[in-house]
């Protein structure tokens, strides 16, 4: 009879279009791809079509989910979802919610605490007549997300407007530059780009790590980190794929792999930011100190400085809970794919609790001491004496975790996060901090100085300070506390740097002698010509102004690092005329040379505005202090607030970049 037949699987629907049910209540639609892209504990609607009527007395049909390559029901990698009339809390189950003349539509409900990952489907039947698989195909895998818009989930953000910043948001910023001159770069992650969530799918099954921790953002994170920074090769997967994003330059490592990373985590599903920390200390040996050596002639002995501080350094912020933490440790969590120390043996850093950095609770997991010497550090002065030995002439008191700082949610103003990491300096919460972290294995030293320190040496800089191509001019204050004159020689060292602190070369080299009386300031106005400068420029066109210096009458030692940038101009961007929908529109785009010599081999990048790859326009030789004027045409794919974003590539000058917003309207 009918009954006895096979109930043989003809196919299934996944209802996987971007504009149906499934994708639009589980946030997925966003994504190019075109699987059935869900988050746990979370139901989607499925239909299966059969060879006949399906007949709950006599029938059987459940679902099959596997991941990876030894899939394991203790593990929860091999998922059976049984046909069941309730759900239940903690259970997968799959309910029959309508049905026509040989088809069933299923609403399947995952659990919160399933493993993220690309299942395989399968439907199996079972009846009187036999048994039936359907067969595998790709094209009915199911990408399995973090949910934070499920309260069950570990992930969970309650607030709407944070879910859109740190889930659902393509467009972002990150700071750069030093603490007096932060500056800004608008970017465009492309993750929502078809490919690029199957690239970090990718990512995850090559890991060689157990999937049956793909459930927790604490491994994920870990996992990802170590991805990312050991098999950076292995990421040349994701980059082929990310067509939407070559804004950022690779000499910005730090910042090129965060923004991988950051896409990995918000695809998926896990709320993540990116954070830039100013003054970031290189703290070889993690005992909260960065100290400089000098020479008898005050001159910087290169190969024992090996700790330097960062002019910026960024990382990423997840937000998740940390059931592996006691109470109060979860929220957001330091990972780092780029940390400038190793964990055990990797280059890699967190999940870092950031209220366990602020507290100074060290004995946590993982990695709490690198990240608090980044943030809370002195800097100690040696200078080498004529028998050969060393004393502490000079300290200079929290140099370090200045202006720690990220996107505003839902606008482009930057948020200053430092009370986050640590308490004000001075305060008793800083103070009990700093105590904490010493009595959980911190080390500190602190040195006797050689006497006391009468003048004070400050550097400041006028307004947003110096542009490139031009003379730069630092203002030089020296005070006398005390009731004598004093005589003071002062050596100034100016260096070309990279962002990271390391120098590739001194520029200028002076001397100066003078006497500062009582309770009045020496202001000194300080000069590097562009013709100093021009031909060594690097990275952020970083440089660097030591002050050394003694005072005759008391020894005392005078000493003193400003790192500061030379600005660079913006791309000017301006739409000609009002963008519509599938219409092309023309942007005009201006550019002036800010130094006097040629500029070699530059070209034009362009993102957004939808653009599925980014555009490069080759324009050659730019003579000294010319202006460019060049007007490209764009065909906006999406309506609504849009932004096109221009960066401006060339080897003598880096960091030129532009973005405007432009609002496209649809057919009139």
């Amino acid at each position: 009879s009918l009954w006895n037949a096979v109930l043989r699987v003809c196919k299934v629907d996944l209802l996987k279009c971007r504009t149906g049910q499934n994708r639009q209540e589980h946030n997925t639609h966003c994504f190019l791809d075109d699987h059935l892209i869900v988050r746990r504990g979370q139901c989607f609607n499925m239909w299966v079509d059969l060879c006949r009527p399906f007949n709950p007395s006599c029938d059987k049909l459940h679902l099959e989910l596997k991941l990876g390559h030894i899939p394991s029901i203790r593990d929860g990698t091999y998922v059976i979802v049984p046909i069941v009339e309730e759900f239940k809390k903690g259970c997968w189950g799959a309910k029959i919610v309508e049905q026509g003349q040989n088809r069933i539509k299923l609403c399947v409900h995952s659990v919160p605490t399933a493993c993220v990952g690309r299942y395989q489907l399968s439907v199996m039947t079972h009846c009187p007549g036999g048994r039936f698989t359907l067969p595998y195909v790709p094209e009915n895998d199911i990408y399995m997300l973090f949910n934070p818009w499920c309260k069950d989930d570990c992930v969970y953000l309650s607030d709407e407007a944070e879910r859109a910043e740190y889930v659902l948001n393509d467009m972002g910023r990150i700071y750069y530059g030093t603490k007096q001159q932060i500056a800004c770069k608008t970017w465009n992650s492309g993750q929502f780009e078809k490919g690029i969530l199957s690239a970090c799918m990718y990512v995850l099954e090559k890991s060689c790590t157990p999937c049956s921790g793909w459930g927790s953002p604490i491994d994920i994170s870990r996992v990802v980190s170590d991805m990312v920074s050991l098999h950076f090769l292995l990421i040349n997967t994701l980059i082929s794929c990310w067509k939407a994003f070559k804004m950022v330059r690779v000499s910005m490592k730090c910042t090129y792999i965060l923004l991988h990373f950051l896409v990995v985590l918000r695809c998926l599903g896990i709320p993540a930011r990116p954070v830039s920390n100013f003054c970031s200390a290189h703290d070889t040996d993690v005992c909260l100190t960065t100290d400089v050596y000098l020479d008898e002639k005050f001159q910087l002995i290169d190969h024992m400085n090996r700790d330097s501080i960062w002019n910026y350094h960024v990382w990423n912020e997840a937000w998740m809970t940390r059931s592996d933490l006691p109470s109060g440790f979860g929220g957001w969590q330091v990972v780092d794919s780029t940390p400038q120390l190793t964990s055990q043996g990797f280059f890699r850093c967190g999940p870092t609790s950031v209220a366990a950095i602020r507290s100074g609770q060290t004995f946590l997991k993982h990695d709490v001491p690198f990240l608090f010497a980044e943030v809370n550090n002195d800097k100690v002065y040696w200078q080498r004496r004529c028998d050969g030995t060393f004393g502490v002439v000079h300290t200079e008191k929290d140099v370090v975790g200045h202006c720690i700082s990220t996107k505003a949610v839902g606008s482009d103003q930057r948020v200053d996060i430092t009370n986050l990491y640590k308490h004000p300096l001075g305060s008793s919460e800083k103070s009990t901090a700093l105590e904490t972290a010493l009595r959980h294995g911190l080390r500190r030293c602190t040195y006797p100085l050689p006497c006391a320190e009468d003048v004070v040496c400050e550097v400041s800089l006028k307004e947003d300070g110096p542009c490139v191509g031009k003379d730069a001019v630092l203002y030089i204050n020296l005070k006398n506390k005390c009731s004598s004159p004093r005589s003071v020689t002062l050596y100034s060292q100016a260096a070309a740097m990279y962002y990271t602190g390391v120098r590739k070369t001194f520029l200028k080299r002076d001397q100066t002698l003078f006497v500062i009386f009582p309770t009045i300031g020496k202001p000194l106005e300080w000069t590097l010509s562009c013709d100093e400068y021009k031909e060594h420029l690097v990275d952020h066109t970083s440089l660097m102004l030591n002050l050394f210096g003694h005072v005759a009458q008391t020894k005392q030692v005078l000493a003193t690092q400003y790192s500061f940038r030379l600005r660079t101009p913006d791309l000017v961007i301006a739409p000609v005329c009002d963008a519509v929908l599938g219409q092309e529109v023309p942007v005009k785009i201006t550019f002036q040379n800010p130094l006097p010599c040629v500029l070699k081999n530059t070209a034009f990048r362009f993102v957004g505005l939808g653009l599925q790859h980014a555009r490069v326009v080759n324009y050659g030789d730019i003579a000294g202090h010319a202006t460019v004027c060049l007007t490209e045409k764009f065909i906006p794919k999406c309506h609504g607030p849009q932004k096109l974003l221009a960066s401006f590539d060339c080897p003598q000058l880096t960091q030129v970049h532009g973005f405007t917003n432009i609002v496209v309207k649809q057919h009139c």
